[in-house]
This record gives C-alpha cells, structure tokens and sequence, in this order.
C-alpha cells in the first residue's frame, strides 16, 4: 500500500516571541465521562510538556504531548499548537503504539508536487494559519485504534529579542481540559549571568502562584509550573480547567561592557547592548492619514496615542505633524522644538484633527521627508540627534500619485539613507507588502496595528520601541581576513533597552580569538573602541552540557541569516531576488528550518484514512485574507492571492463551484424572473445570510428563448450584530442598527467599525467581513449607458468560508459542504466544441455538458474564462431540491 504523506508549509512573520499551547485535544467534544475528568469522547491527554532551552538568546523548545483512546473504537484525536511568528520549526514526529513517524525538509514546490497527486484522491488536509498577533496554529490529527496511544512531538527554534530592557517568551496555556502531567519547564544559559528572571500568569491564582518555581544564580537559571489536578480545577468539583490564558518568562543579562562576544566551533555571536548613555536628542515626522476612512474609532485611538506620546516628547527633541487625506497640511512649516508652549499647541492641534476625502500617502510622506531635510540642511536641529519618520495609514493611495512603484522610488530617493522610515498599517485595509518594502528600502520596519479597543496602546507601543535613540550610524567591523557570511553588522540607530545581535563564521574554524573594532555616533561624542575574545575561555563558560543544545551558535547564525535574507528578498527584485532566494533555500534544508521556501513532510500510518497535507502559513501582507485548504473536497479559496479555487455567482446568474481534488469545477444558471429574490448563503450558527434579488435586460430580447437575468441588488446581513450591507450598480448602504451610512462606486474607502471591515475600491468591486463570519467580493460591472438591452449588474464570490457553521445552506452555501462527483461516457454533444457526459453526483445521474464560464474578479469587463462541467435545469439533481426553494420573500 502506498504511504501516505502528511505535509506542513510555514512561513516566517517576523514578531515577537511567543507561543501558545492548546494541547491535543478532540474536535467535537460531546460529553465528559462523570467518573473520569480526564477522558473526553474516549480520549485521555494524559501528560502535556513544554521544554525550553534557552541558550545565549536562542531559543530551543519541544512540545510533547501524548494521548490514549480509552475508547472501545478507534478514534480521531487532533493535536493543536500555537507557535511564534519568528519561529522556525525544525521537527515533526507522531509515535503510535512504539513506532515512530518522523518528518523530514523538504524544497517547497518538490514537496507540493506530492500533496497535489494526493489532493486529487481525495485524501484529507491540515491546517496552520494565523490565529493572533505574535502567533500561528498548527494542527494535525490521526486515528488510533481502541486502547492505542499516540506521543506527538514538535520542536521549533527562535532567538529571543530583547525590548524594553528584558528577554521575553511568551507562551499562551490552554489545554481546554484536564491533564494528569502538565508542565511547562525553562532553562536559561547566558554565559554573561543572569540579573533577573521572572516568570507570570494571566490565568495565576493565588493557589496556583507556589506552583510556579523559579532559581536563578549565575550564569543558569530555571522555571517550572507544574500544576496538580485539583489546581487545575476552576473550583473544586469541576471538570473545566483554570488553565487558560498567558504565561510569560522575561530576563536580562549582566553587561559589565557594552558588548559580549561568544565564539563556539568556528561561528561567532556578538551582542551589543551598551548602557547608561545619554539620550540622543530625537527629531520626528508624524506623516498621518486623516481621509474619510479614518473617521470614527480608528481616529480616536489614534489621537488618544498621539496625546500620550506628546507626553513623552522631551524638551530636546523636534517634532512636527503632517495630515493628508485629498490635500496635504502640516502643523507648522518646519520642525519646532518641544517646548512647553509648542506642545500645548500641538494638543490643541491634534484634538482638532478630522477626517475627510482621499489618501494622498505620497504627498504626505514627501512634504515629511522634505522638512526633515530642510531641517538638517539648515542646522535646525542639533547635529548630534536621531531623525525618525513614522507614517500612520489605514486604506491604500489613491489621490496624487498612487503607483506603489512610483512611490516607493520617490521615497528612497527623497530619504537616501539618511534616516529611517517606520510604517504603521492601520487595520487590514492597507497594502501591508508596500508599506513593507517602502519601510525596509529605508532601514525601518513596518507594523500592523490591529483595530481592536487597543489600538492606541499599540501605537504607543511601538513609539516607546523607537522613542530613545541612544547611538546613530553603529558599525560593528571585523577583520576581513578572518571572517565570512556575516550577518549584518551596521545600523542606523541603537535604541535604548534593546540588543543589536551579529553572527558570522571563522574562516579557521580553529582560531581561538577574535577582534572586533566598534563605531558609532552618540549625544556628545562618537563612540570608538577595540574589543578582542579568546575562543579557549570561552569554551570553559560552556560546560554545563544539561543546558546547552546542539551546535546553539551555528544554528542562532543560520536563523539570523535566513531571517535577514528573507527580509532582503521582500525589497529585491530580478537577479538579486533569485540569490537571495537560493541561499536561503540551502540554508534552509541544510539546517532543517521549515521557512517560506521549505515544506515539513510527515509519513502518516499506511492505515491511517488521511493523505497529503499541505498549509501555507498567511503572510502579513496577505493576511486581510488567510488562505486556508479545506478537509477532502472542500475547497482552495483566496482573493488576494489569486488562487484558481473559489466558489461564486456572476452573469446570468452563472454558479461555479470549484473542486480542487478533481482539479475541475461544476457550474450551472438560476433562471427566474426579474425581481425575484434568491437566497444565496444562509448561516443560523453565525447570523450571516446573503440573498440576491435578479433584474432584466432593459427590455425583452424577442430573439431569444431565455430572457438574461443578473444580480441587480445584494442584500448581506448578519443578524447577530444588527448589521446590514445593500449593494446596488449605483452605491453601497451599510445599516448599523438605525444607523445608515452611503457610499457611491466612485468612492475609494476603508471602513471598519465594530465587527465589519468594508473596502470599496472606486469602480471595481468591494471587499466585507462581518464579525468573526466569511469574507465577500462584489464586484462591480458597467455596461455603455446606451446599450439597447443590458445594464449594469453584480457579482458575488465568497472568502474564508471555514468562518461559517456546517450548518450553512443556501444555492451557495451548501456547497461549502464536501462535494464529489464521478464523470462517465464522455460523448459529442450538440455543440462539437462541447461534449456531453454522464455525471455520477449525489446518487443522481445526470446528463452534463462541457463547457467555460467566467471569472471577472480580475478583469471586470472581459473575464476569464473558467472550464466547468454545466448542470442542466437550473441545477436540477446538484442543488438540494429545487431551485424554487431557494426564492425569499425580499432582500432581508
């Protein structure tokens, strides 16, 4: 019998450390055995454990998790992990009843090939995808047999960064039931000795606090929470387990020197963390949106951030404010200093923003960039000072220049390395890729900033990452002749509470020392001096064997170097983007990094009903829509990323569902008369329901025996939170309770408010999310005003259909359901172009035909014409009755 494969596909989002613990559990649960806490639909997780190993700064941890079926069947049980965006996970294994199934690295596409033959059997499909912030979630699951146990273990690798002064790793505890043995266990290893070490709970009572036990001396130290089953109780006969919510390890080192330079078996670290050092004055641009997009919550916060921030500005710094919706204005003509008075006035200032028009985000960011030149070119501002630019945005440009090309060009060219350009994405409206790219070009970074109710905390956040520049321009050099592959060793500023880690190779992998020359710019002088360390001293620091992992230090330098490749490769272009990529491709299988260019492949028992598994992990810049893969024949959905699977109603009124494992679709038409209202999708569980009302051509076509009917109106609701959404060819109305607000197709808008994200891009089409429910794309088509017969109409395709129940139905929604189907006897048919066959789908026997239909997300007018087999009669035989069922009395 041929293996079956089990295939995971992660990507690296660059975050801070964190990962979150749901433990195997069972999907479903029904009903907990009275007599035994710990067994849940047969299946007892009987020991759950984290080990951490966290040696200078890199990070080594393994989730164990292991299971029995109590049961008399066999049964599924799932297992669920949370891992941290900058993690790479380095291994996968199942272990079954003594034998073991391993995972191995795998290039990407050779790895996807096997998943697509497998695909097209039919075979089931895992899943990782974001689920927070800092996180992603990982899940696979496997059948055992009655009385079996499984052991499931995944070891993943990252290098803890240092902000606000402290290391920090995150990890989220919720096991969602009862386990015999749980235990989260750290040790930490920092050659330099340890200063503090502490260890907390969100979920930490009083009775839970001594469980948590921490040491720490010298150069180790340790952390263990290891609750009882009664701890672990939300009272002391319940079932239901307390554990469930954030438990965080933060520590620091000792610096008796600005930097600590470790060398182990040929590769080197250095951190560099100087301390006590005057503050560098600070000049700041505050580039922000204010367009019609803004209005409402999202401008709230962002004032409420900015009036903190004006709190922390110090009398040293400069600072101004840049607006542009349709137009551009500034506070003040020119960077002012903080003085009392200045930011009085700049409360009044910000307090007073509004939101109206356009986005100009390339006319605000070069009336920012050109007064922060003005100033230096003037001696304004203190030649010994840090000039930063942070630019808030929440929708994509589309007034003045709105090519991102052209954008980012003029940007880079404006900035010519002078300072840093930090991009803030507020919500998921924007193009997070282009802020990206704009921000790296520029030796900054972007961030998302979620629009949640703490929004303006996040904007503080990050202003507080940022908000006290110690050095400019630091340089950290080695002899050239001694070293290769450094990582990269220059930076435009060093921020207080932070750490700048550098790693590369000794050309003599037995060279015992190493110099290393330091420059950099600070308050009152440049900072210069020569440090040297010897690899035979260092060796004796590394002697405690029960802390340390492997090589740590030639794997902490192959993960810093994938990282900062990858980063290099979202800026690249050409050739330069083809070597970024292949060497961080062979780095990648070389050290068994599971990255954007690798694929984690696990051979899952020969007996075991599930197949090839693949799962893209989102990246930031397409996470307005996770892309997700669906169990058996549900189906590859996307909208951003373009992906050939979706399922929609466009036309006259053409239906295409796709199913990927055939690699085919099916299609067939709704005829009906102008004005009737067809329900679409219909969800009770999540409240949302989708109902199209048909219009006519503009007068009867006498030549034909079919009358073209289209979508003229779409009526979205979702009834939980009161919410309404009616499109028509001539504007969008979104009705909040009894609130109404109108838009027209010439508008170009991001709106969000509470459990609705609306973007309407001007002419085109319109993107809504409504609560924690399925995505929609209606797109818009215009005909010529004096076309004798037809006129404008919509058309739906539906996202992240996995947000909806399984009890969704509709002529749409039912087919988020598994469908299969059997084609047989493929024969000529009326048209020679079009052959007919016979079609095996839901115990029906169908006569088919071959043919195309179209798929107008990208090109509105044209479409792309998309190969179906057409089910007659209205879908007599595919739909669940009739399609007179499916006809509501009016849009809501």
């Amino acid at each position: 019998m041929e293996n079956n494969l089990l295939l995971f596909v992660l990507l690296l989002i660059p975050a801070f450390a964190s990962s979150d613990i749901l433990v195997t559990h069972v999907r479903n649960i029904k009903k907990r055995n009275v007599d035994n806490d710990l067994v849940v639909n047969g299946i007892e997780i009987y020991s759950t454990k984290i080990d951490s190993k966290v040696t200078s700064r890199f990070a080594h941890n393994v989730i164990t998790s292991r299971a029995v079926n109590r049961g008399n069947v066999s049964k599924e049980v799932f297992f669920d992990v949370e891992l941290p965006k900058t993690a790479f996970i380095t291994n996968f294994s199942m272990t079954i009843d003594g034998v073991t199934y391993p995972g191995t690295i795998k290039e990407k596409e050779a790895a996807k090939k096997q998943y697509e033959k497998a695909v097209s059997r039919g075979q089931t499909a895992g899943l990782v995808k974001a689920s927070g912030r800092k996180t992603e979630k990982f899940t696979v699951s496997v059948n055992i047999k009655a009385a079996s146990k499984v052991t499931f273990e995944l070891t993943y690798e990252e290098l803890l960064k240092r902000r606000f002064g402290k290391y920090e790793m995150f990890i989220k505890v919720k096991p969602k039931q009862l386990v015999k043995d749980f235990e989260i266990e750290v040790n930490i290893f920092e050659p330099q000795g340890i200063t503090e070490l502490e260890a907390e709970g969100t979920f930490i009572t009083n009775e839970l606090q001594n469980t948590i036990k921490k040491t720490f001396s010298e150069k180790k130290g340790h952390i263990s929470f290891k609750p009882t089953l009664d701890q672990q109780r939300t009272c002391a006969n319940c079932s239901q387990s307390v554990l469930d919510g954030d438990f965080t390890v933060r520590y620091d080192v000792k610096r008796t020197t600005p930097d600590n330079l470790q060398i182990v078996n040929g590769y080197f670290v250095h951190f560099f963390a100087p301390t006590n050092l005057p503050k560098l004055p600070k000049n700041i641009i505050f580039v922000m949106d204010n367009s019609g997009s803004m209005h409402g919550r999202a401008m709230e916060q962002t004032k409420e951030a900015l009036l903190k921030i004006l709190d922390d500005i110090k009398e040293d710094d400069f600072f101004n404010f840049i607006l542009f919706n349709t137009h551009v204005s500034t506070w003040k003509d020119k960077l002012v200093k903080a003085t009392p008075e200045n930011l009085d006035e700049a409360r009044k200032f910000v307090r007073d923003i509004d939101t109206l028009g356009m986005t100009n985000l390339h006319g605000g960011l070069m009336k920012g960039i050109d007064i922060l030149n003005a100033a230096h070119e003037g001696n304004l501002v203190p030649k010994r000072s840090a000039s930063v630019i942070i630019m808030l945005t929440d929708g994509q440009p589309n007034q003045g220049v709105s090519d991102t090309q052209t954008i980012q060009s003029d940007v880079k060219n404006a900035i010519d390395g002078k300072y840093p350009l930090y991009n803030l994405g507020f919500g998921s409206g924007v193009d997070y890729g282009f802020l990206e790219k704009m921000a790296l070009e520029n030796k900054g970074l972007a961030r998302r900033i979620y629009p949640d109710s703490d929004a303006a905390l996040q904007l503080q956040g990050f202003y507080d990452e940022v908000s006290n520049p110690m050095l400019t321009d630091v340089e950290l050099n080695y002899p050239e002749n001694e070293i290769s592959d450094l990582t990269t060793n220059s930076f435009k500023h060093f921020y207080d509470g932070s750490e700048i880690v550098v790693a590369g190779r000794l050309l003599d992998s037995n060279q015992n020392h190493l110099t290393v020359d330091v420059r950099g710019e600070g308050a009152n002088d440049a900072l210069a001096y020569t440090t040297q360390e010897d690899a035979e001293q260092m060796a004796q620091a590394f002697q405690e064997k029960e802390y340390i992992f492997g090589e740590f230090i030639e794997r902490l330098w192959a993960y810093l170097t994938i990282e900062q490749l990858l980063e290099k490769r979202i800026a690249a272009t050409g050739e330069e983007k083809e070597n970024l990529t292949a060497e961080a491709l062979a780095l990648s299988l070389k050290y068994k990094f599971v990255t954007p260019l690798t694929s984690m492949v696990v051979t899952k028992p020969e007996e075991s009903d599930s197949g090839d598994v693949i799962a893209d992990k989102p990246t930031e810049g397409i996470e307005m829509f996770t892309i997700l893969l669906y169990l058996r024949s549900k189906v590859y959905r996307g909208y951003v990323s373009q992906p050939t699977w979706y399922t929609s109603v466009d036309g006259d009124p053409h239906f295409i569902i796709s199913v990927p494992q055939k690699k085919d679709a099916l299609c067939f038409n709704i005829n009906e008369n102008p004005g009737t209202v067809l329900n679409l999708i219909n969800d009770p569980v999540t409240g949302i329901t989708v109902n199209g009302e048909l219009i006519g051509d503009k007068r009867a076509n006498t030549d034909a025996k079919i009358q073209n009917s289209y979508f003229g109106k779409l009526g979205i609701a979702n009834k939980h939170l009161d919410l309404k959404l009616t499109v028509t060819p001539e504007k969008i109305t979104v009705q909040n309770g009894n609130e109404k607000t109108g838009f027209t197709w010439l508008d170009s808008v991001t709106l969000q408010q509470e459990g609705l994200t609306l973007i309407i891009n001007r002419k085109k089409n319109l993107v809504l999310s409504m609560g924690s429910g399925a995505s929609f794309v209606v797109v818009l088509h215009q005909v010529w005003k004096k076309h004798p017969l037809h006129q404008d109409f919509l058309g739906l395709y539906t996202l992240e259909e996995d947000k909806l129940s399984e009890q969704t139905h509709g002529l749409l929604g039912q087919f988020f359901h598994p469908i299969d189907f059997t084609i047989l006897e493929i024969h000529p048919g009326s048209d020679p172009k079009k052959p007919d066959a016979t079609m095996i789908v839901k115990n029906n026997e169908l006569i088919v035909t071959r043919g195309w239909q179209k798929d107008y997300r990208r090109d509105p007018t044209h479409g792309i014409d998309i190969p179906c087999w057409f089910v007659h009669d209205n879908g007599a035989g595919l739909i669940d009755g009739v399609h007179t069922d499916y006809i509501v009395s009016s849009l809501f």
